[in-house]
């Protein structure tokens, strides 16, 4: 059973929620699977990964009786492409999901599907947003529009039925446990993809787990630093591109300055951590019913997130950037028979590495084009000494939504190295041991010649292993340029750019000019 939420839920789910299950007949041994995902679910927003701003009791009980993954990270922080990523074990540019706009080719191998040619019964519930019809499920219920959850929404079933309400975390949770019941004496294998919505006058129960007066983060306005190159676009700032549908109200008349900003960061932070409570209040129904069918000792629970999310973070909301607070996602796994309570995983693992890990669980053969690798031998608590020393990542979706450059970048357990490219060309290193909140570009420094050129090094070999390189994704940015609709926005932003320039050089010389 997977299930995946966004502050949204799915059985095998992702942004709202998708869940997937698989489960074999009574001779068969094999693990059921329960994959939970929720859309934007930030980890430092879980009490089990030392949050300051709500608590997760349901949630901490995954992490308590097994593992949490300290350093799980996202190759493409983005909805669909993370979807397409945990789905085909592939990286976006062979999986053909670059970016929210791509349309997944359900063909290719998947994790569903393998599962399902192996004997096990498939579902997923929640949010799909890839833009096809899911492939691969014995059941599926899906949100229509990827991350909305209006008042009538109507979600298909494999059988053709049509259900018409999807806007509660619980309408993934209900069904989940539904099928996990219908199909409990075969292999099952589900997938639930959350994007909570709080019903009308729930808020109060959803929120008693939340502080009821937020303060500002300690880095909100920590982003004092020149603005480097990629960032004079992005518009994620929670002082001024929170619009009033993300904040789903219009600020009090007469808030200006401060005042208004406080509000914003208050107002969203409260629906946000609502939504949390909602999918941490699910997921405890879920393992309860796990824990009463007797289904639990034989059951694999994992539950993350499609990625990370700012949470006030430098003054941000969104995600899309490859520093850590959208570039690193919870990652918390359950399986009596193998994992030992409370254990703790420090290696840097991929989503790339959750289909691999499925079927390895599974016992099915993992297929030669999967690039992830599984994690069953971590959990464990065995020694790998070949794992991973580094990660890869490639963000593509520029001129779009929210507007953050491409860019491209390796991290290591101490340093990161980010390119952003497109009509820019920007370098960043980051010292994470001595700068955690990646504030200070030591890119440019003389003494960190040397380490740029290995970390350049190491950026190539990891492109060359997964079949990336900057002239393929040169190559995927001249075919969205053919695209009117990206041109018209390229056009656009030239003229921003040129009118910034325009008006910094009008200061500048009016500066030289008072100051002679």
């Amino acid at each position: 059973m997977t299930i995946i939420t966004r502050i949204a839920l799915t059985a095998f789910v992702f942004n709202c929620c998708v869940s997937t299950v698989a489960r074999a007949d009574d001779t068969d041994t094999r693990p059921n699977i329960i994959y939970i995902m929720s859309d934007d679910h930030a980890s430092h927003a879980m009490s089990c990964y030392g949050s300051k701003v709500n608590e997760t009791p349901n949630l901490d009980r995954i992490a308590k009786e097994g593992v949490k993954f300290t350093n799980a990270f996202c190759t493409n922080s983005i909805c669909s492409p993370c979807r397409a990523v945990v789905f085909t074990g592939k990286y976006s540019h062979l999986n053909g999901v670059l970016d929210n706009r791509d349309v997944f080719d359900g063909s290719q191998p998947t994790v569903p599907s393998i599962l399902k040619a192996a004997g096990y019964q498939t579902a997923m519930i929640g949010k799909w947003h890839l833009h096809s019809d899911p492939i691969g499920f014995d059941y599926w219920k899906i949100l229509p529009r990827p991350g909305q959850i209006p008042r009538s929404i109507l979600s298909r079933w494999a059988s053709g039925r049509r259900s018409k309400d999807m806007r509660r975390t619980s309408s993934v949770t209900t069904p989940s446990i539904g099928f996990a019941t219908a199909t409990r004496r075969s292999p099952s294998a589900f997938s639930a993809i959350t994007k909570p919505r709080i019903a009308t006058g729930s808020r109060t129960k959803s929120t008693k787990r939340c502080s009821k007066a937020r303060s500002f983060l300690e880095t909100f306005d920590d982003d004092t630093r020149p603005a480097a190159s990629p960032r004079p676009d992005r518009k994620c700032r929670s002082e001024y591109d929170l619009t009033k549908s993300d904040l789903k109200e219009a600020p009090p008349e007469g808030l200006t300055g401060e005042a208004l900003k406080k509000w914003k960061y208050n107002r969203y932070m409260q629906d946000y951590l609502a939504c949390i409570a909602s999918v941490d209040d699910n997921v405890g129904k879920l393992l309860d019913f796990l824990d009463e069918s007797g289904l639990a000792d034989n059951t694999i629970v994992i539950y993350t997130s499609d990625q990370g999310f700012y949470l006030g973070d430098h003054g941000w909301f969104d995600k899309r950037f490859m520093y850590e607070e959208s570039y690193r996602m919870p990652l918390i796994v359950r399986y009596p028979k193998e994992i030992k309570p409370a254990s703790t995983v420090d290696d840097m693992v991929l989503n790339l590495d959750f289909a691999p890990t499925m079927l390895d669980f599974a016992g099915v053969k993992i297929p030669a084009e999967i690039q992830g690798r599984s994690f069953r031998p971590l959990v464990k608590g065995e020694a790998v000494g070949d794992w991973r020393k580094s990660t890869y990542y490639h963000y593509y979706e520029y001129p779009a939504w929210h507007m953050v450059k491409r860019h491209y970048g390796v991290r290591t357990d101490r340093y990161k190295l980010i390119h952003f490219y497109f009509d820019i060309d920007a370098w960043e290193l980051y010292d994470l041991k001595n700068d955690p909140h990646e504030l200070n570009n030591i890119y440019d420094d003389p003494a960190n010649a040397e380490l740029v050129k290995e970390l350049k090094a190491e950026l190539a070999r990891l492109q060359k292993q997964y079949g990336d390189s900057p002239e393929l994704a040169e190559k995927f940015l001249q075919e969205d340029l053919k695209d009117p609709k990206i041109r018209e926005r390229v056009r656009k932003k030239i003229e921003e750019r040129d009118e910034r320039e325009r008006k910094a050089a009008e200061a500048k010389e009016s500066k030289a000019n008072a100051n002679p």
